[in-house]
């Protein structure tokens, strides 16, 4: 099951490293780049509840099989897009369906896990199974640099085949049970909770194409947070709910969920938007920016290790604090350096943000998971790894806008004091937004590339001031989020919560693991009990 959710965490982050020379061969826009990254993001975040009851209904062991394969499959096609003008819809088809896979396959994976542990080593199993998984994130840019580098960028889609052939071959070897139970499907809700979604991070990406002004930007903004409220309500009279919400009643678990959000804001965004930089203002090569974040993930692996402490000894709280005040410092400060254009004076404050990230991103998770309903482990991940992605997919889409937009203007000033009329300034200046390698596709006039070959270590400083940006308001997302911290309650949990006994509880996934079938010895356990 690690194998198989290993894929999901290292292609959150190993394609932003190679943006720059996707966009060079096939000749993406930015704005077409950005989706690429979110549409894996946004299908992960909008199916990931509807996977794990799929799970339920036709088996663990079938689900995590078929995630896999539509996963491979997807990551093959990616690998083959064809140049031309239909490489930009087939990368981000593909990368959607990658996407659906991994949404189908980490729930039945993580159901798996519940399922064959008993309960009092269940803890230090899911313990493992997050954490290694959740590291494996750190390996996607370095992956991402040395593919590119040495091969081709199309080879870190092609790395996934191996790894999934050996999930298969595991799988297959640990003869896992394949449960399956008949109940409803809450089809309604799995449609308002893709739409909306998709609708309100749709708004907020093209605002830098539409115009803030534009009513169909706002159309799909307020449209699309309109169907989510429609999904919380109609979820809260649902009898077979996809998604229980009366977890959020739990004081700490909604801080912890809302910690999350505001993190995740920055936490998967950085390292798109600090690769294009690096590679872009920076001209370091894919090598060296994968290089570059391994700044950031050294704070990132360390602080991890003591925020786990801080959760065994005093609760998830305080952890929360501390990392989400020292990632907002970090990113300020990192922000302030990008205008300087050294890579290697900045890594202090890249230490330091992935250092508050650490600090706060397993304390609240497994905070999270700990404060389960009738120790539904399965349930509150569904509700904790939705809000996970589906705040770094409205990450990229709000610091996508805002950097097109500060570039542009950035760009246009820098074009006037060349002596190019403001209308040309205008447009050469959005043709360089929206290419982040700082080259215009197509031929210009001889003033206009006379302007550009002058301007371009001015154009390269206008990109870091831009990022700056991007990067100041990661600091005021992981600001936000110490403000959530302080509304936890700082209870602990210190034991597993007991299932309920009163009344037919609704069916949830991990009411149905709370028995195992085998646990790892492979003696049976206690049969399950009849469906309600």
């Amino acid at each position: 099951m690690m194998f198989a959710v290993a894929m999901t965490f290292i292609d959150q982050t190993i394609v932003s490293i190679a943006a720059p020379s996707i966009i060079e061969e096939l000749g993406l826009s930015s704005s077409g780049m950005q989706w690429v990254v979110n549409a894996y993001l946004l299908t992960l975040a909008a199916f990931f509840a509807l996977g794990g009851r799929l799970a339920d209904i036709f088996g663990h062991r079938r689900m995590m099989l078929i995630g896999t394969l539509i996963f491979v499959v997807s990551s093959v096609l990616c690998g083959c897009v064809p140049k031309g003008d239909f490489a930009q819809t087939w990368l981000i088809i593909f990368r959607a369906t990658q996407g659906l896979g991994a949404a189908l396959m980490f729930p039945a994976a993580l159901a798996v896990v519940v399922a064959v542990f008993p309960v009092e080593r269940r803890g230090r199993a899911l313990a493992l199974f997050f954490g290694v998984t959740g590291a494996l994130t750190a390996i996607g840019p370095l992956l991402g640099g040395w593919l590119t580098g040495a091969w081709t960028w199309r080879a870190i889609f092609w790395v996934n085949v191996p790894v999934a052939l050996i999930a298969v071959v595991l799988t297959v070897l640990a003869r896992i049970p394949n449960q399956a139970r008949r109940e409803p499907l809450d089809v309604p809700g799995a449609v308002l909770v893709a739409a909306g979604m998709g609708l309100s991070v749709l708004g907020l990406q093209q605002a830098s194409a539409w115009g803030w002004s534009s009513f169909v930007t706002w159309a799909c903004i307020v449209g699309g947070l309109v169907l989510l409220v429609l999904f919380c309500v109609y979820e809260l009279r649902a009898a077979h709910p996809l998604i229980r919400l009366q977890v959020f009643r739990d004081r700490a678990f909604a801080a912890d969920n809302a910690v999350l959000f505001f993190a995740m804001l920055a936490f998967v965004p950085v390292f798109f938007f600090a690769s294009v930089y690096a590679q872009v203002s920076l001209s370091a090569s894919p090598n060296q920016a994968a290089l570059y974040l391994l700044y950031f993930f050294i704070g990132f692996a360390i602080a991890s290790q003591w925020g786990g402490r801080i959760l065994d000894k005093r609760g998830a709280r305080p952890a929360m604090k501390l990392g989400t005040l020292l990632g907002a410092v970090g990113f300020a400060l990192w922000a302030n350096k990008l205008t300087d254009l050294s890579m290697h004076d900045q890594w202090p404050y890249a230490a330091l943000a992935g250092a508050g990230i650490g600090f706060l991103l397993a304390p609240a998770s497994t905070d999270a998971v700990n404060r389960a309903i009738g120790a539904s482990y399965g349930e509150v991940t569904g509700v904790t790894q939705t809000v996970r992605n589906y705040a770094a997919a409205v990450g990229m889409a709000i610091f996508g806008t805002i950097l097109t937009h500060v570039t542009t203007n950035r760009v246009v000033e820098t074009l006037e004091s060349r002596g190019l009329p403001p209308e040309v300034s205008q447009d050469v200046a959005r043709s360089v937004a929206e290419d982040v390698t700082g080259h215009p596709d197509g031929p210009e006039p001889a003033d206009v590339s006379e302007a550009l070959r002058s301007a371009e270590d001015a154009v390269r400083m206008d990109f870091a001031e831009a990022n700056q940006w991007v990067f100041y308001g990661m600091a005021i997302a992981l600001g936000i989020a110490f403000l959530c911290s302080l509304w936890h309650p700082g209870t602990r949990v210190t034991e597993e919560p007991p299932v309920p006994d009163e009344g037919p509880a609704p069916e949830t996934t991990a009411a149905r693991h709370k028995a195992p079938v085998t646990d790892l010895a492979g003696e049976p356990g206690p049969e399950p009990g009849p469906d309600p």
